[in-house]
């Protein structure tokens, strides 16, 4: 049977391309990473430590830009001008592999390097938030149930949701469309508040999703494209501010900024890795798997976020905040990175 020669000069051509990529990708010798802003604080130190403990390595570079940002620099290919590592602070998505894929990132390495809390925070001398996920919803949705019917949000102030919260403005600080805590922060505070309205479980399942999610426009919720550091100083500038916070981050600023609690719970630590605050999440960097062996110290330097040393108990990256992998499971996804086993 004769060989067909359009489809052999096509695979002649595919190859060719990924050797240029990989030939192009060996011309640089600096890991390039981006993406989370709350993985971004643990992401350069584990970058400035990997510069200090390998010398034969140069310290790789560090960028924001938010989760989602990261993973589509992430997977628009393979080669010098792509990033190496994404950092995110959601799992990748279906489509996002599906991108990847198709263009030409075929070896997506997921890591996970710990856990974090979403927090809710405001100045140190405001007022204190015993807060439910019901009442961020009727805070910042557009809609909320009156009298049976769905009505334009009339809520203005705190007490005005709940006699028990303080009878201040509502002033909301959440984190904008393009970070992967907006994702969590929905899941587990935004949506869970919204579907204990009785009201909401008798509309259909696509219309309750959109009134869960819609946001009022009236100025009292504003979304913060930036870093935690915008949503900070928005609280610096208005003391009525609450705002959206990575628990790490509020542990590097505790002299300026104190945490509500969330149905009942302090978050700290302690009670996220005892699974009693109920808005955490894990914290993941993705790995191109083709620039393995390729840009200079890639593997070694996801083996070392991972170690015990930088992100165990009593860990540099413990102390900064995140919340470490039991044991087994660091042993687990050290293993997948030596075998490069890919989503």
């Amino acid at each position: 049977m004769k060989p067909n020669k359009k489809a052999t000069m096509l695979l002649i051509s595919v190859t060719a391309l990924a050797l240029s990529a990989m030939a192009e990708a060996k011309s640089r010798d600096t890991i390039q990473i981006a993406g989370s802003s709350t993985v971004l604080p643990f992401s350069s130190i584990v970058a400035e430590e990997f510069g200090n403990n390998f010398a034969q390595f140069r310290t790789p570079v560090v960028g924001s830009g938010g989760s989602s940002g990261g993973l589509r620099q992430f997977c628009q290919g393979v080669g010098e001008n792509t990033i190496d590592v994404a950092n995110s602070s959601r799992k990748i998505r279906p489509n996002e592999v599906e991108a990847c894929k198709a263009n030409g990132v075929k070896q997506i390495i997921e890591i996970k390097i710990g856990y974090d809390g979403i927090v809710f925070a405001s100045r140190t001398d405001a007022a204190v938030f015993k807060l439910e996920p019901q009442h961020i919803f009727l805070a910042q949705a557009a809609k909320v149930p009156q009298a049976g019917k769905l009505v334009v949000n009339p809520y203005t102030r705190w007490n005005q949701i709940d006699k028990n919260l303080p009878d201040q403005d509502i002033l909301l600080a959440i984190p904008g469309s393009n970070h992967g805590t907006r994702e969590v922060y929905e899941e587990k505070v935004v949506i869970p508040g919204c579907e204990s309205l009785a009201e909401i479980n008798t509309l259909e399942q696509s219309e309750a999703k959109a009134i869960c999610t819609a946001t009022r426009n009236d100025g009292r919720v504003v979304e913060i494209a930036g870093d935690y550091t915008e949503a900070l100083a928005r609280l610096t500038a208005q003391k009525e501010t609450l705002g959206v916070f990575g628990l790490s981050f509020y542990e590097a600023n505790r002299d300026r900024i104190k945490v509500a609690t969330m149905s009942g719970v302090e978050p700290n630590l302690d009670t996220i890795i005892a699974g009693e605050y109920p808005v955490s999440r894990p914290l993941y960097i993705y790995i191109k798997g083709a620039h393995i062996g390729v840009v200079p110290g890639l593997q070694e330097y996801a083996l070392f976020h991972i170690s015990d040393t930088m992100s165990g108990f009593g860990s540099v990256l413990e102390s900064a905040g995140l919340i470490p992998l039991a044991n087994a499971e660091r042993e687990q996804t050290q293993q997948n990175i030596k075998l490069k086993a890919s989503l």
